[in-house]
């Protein structure tokens, strides 16, 4: 409640929480209030000589230490036994995106004569064009999108609140999916969500995850390719058609600019077409 974390967020810190609660009492009958600095050390190390990755120790040591700094607070404990443990380091991984040609590719993957193809194919349209998170697409309700305007509304991590555009294609088959399939899936069923399954509920990310995969699979891309990967393209095609760092900021819902900054690498493409289109010796 205190940082407007999401659901999702705050299931992962509580499932690592109660592994290494459970680590813990099997390794020498302490529990995470009782556990020493070394406790907690031994547990990081055996982690990566499991071969944990740094990514994933890192993000239980950031919850071991906001759990503790919370039971400081509380009075639960006297001393928070995760100061000065030194974060694994972590590269910065460049993000895996799509070439537009294989974006093309996906999008014309479903089955446009099946309505739940038609869904899938307005789905992936309004990833492409908004950047949205995967949850805030499957949460979509028909409200928060405005076919007048052009733009969705929607509310990302820390119930931040976004206007984001559509584009004239995502809006064109929307308006379409709406009129149309939309109606043949429910039947005389009623759905808060924008976009229903067969059973007329809402869609889950996993769902989804499993249809882009397997529309990916159809369209021939090699590459694992999951709702995050169009995400990524949607930053990475932006930049390389001259958005402004920031403008793309905004349209992602990143509180900080040095998030977006990964993206940058990807303007390399363009540096180098526009040197050899207007340097004389390109």
């Amino acid at each position: 409640m205190e940082r407007g974390l999401s659901q999702n967020t705050l299931s992962a810190y509580q499932s690592d929480l109660r592994k290494i609660a459970a680590a813990l009492r099997e390794q020498n009958g302490r529990g995470l209030l009782s556990a020493r600095r070394e406790d907690l050390q031994n547990h990081l190390a055996s982690l990566s000589m499991q071969g944990v990755k740094p990514r994933s120790s890192a993000r239980l040591l950031s919850c071991l230490r906001q759990f503790y700094q919370h039971c400081l607070r509380e009075g639960r404990i006297e001393a928070d036994p995760s100061v000065r443990i030194s974060a694994p380091k972590l590269g910065r991984p460049l993000p895996k995106s799509l070439s537009e040609a294989e974006v093309e590719a996906l999008l014309n993957a479903p089955d446009l004569e099946d309505p739940q193809g038609q869904r899938d194919r307005t789905m992936l349209e309004v990833l492409y064009a908004t950047g949205l998170r995967v949850s805030e697409l499957v949460e979509l309700r028909p409200e928060q999108v405005s076919l007048t305007q052009g733009v969705v509304r929607v509310t990302g991590k820390g119930g931040k609140e976004r206007l984001v555009p559509l584009g004239d294609e995502a809006q064109g088959w929307l308006e379409g999916f709406l009129s149309g399939a939309r109606t043949v899936l429910l039947g005389a069923r009623v759905c808060d969500h924008l976009f229903p399954t067969r059973r007329g509920t809402g869609m889950t990310r996993q769902a989804f995850w499993y249809r882009i995969k397997k529309h990916a699979s159809t369209a021939g891309i090699s590459q694992t390719v999951s709702p995050h990967t169009l995400r990524h393209a949607f930053a990475t095609h932006l930049l390389n058609h001259g958005a402004d760092l920031r403008v793309v900021q905004l349209l992602l819902g990143h509180s900080d600019l040095s998030t977006t900054q990964i993206y940058t690498h990807v303007a390399r493409e363009r540096l180098k077409s526009l040197h050899a289109r207007h340097h004389p010796r390109g």
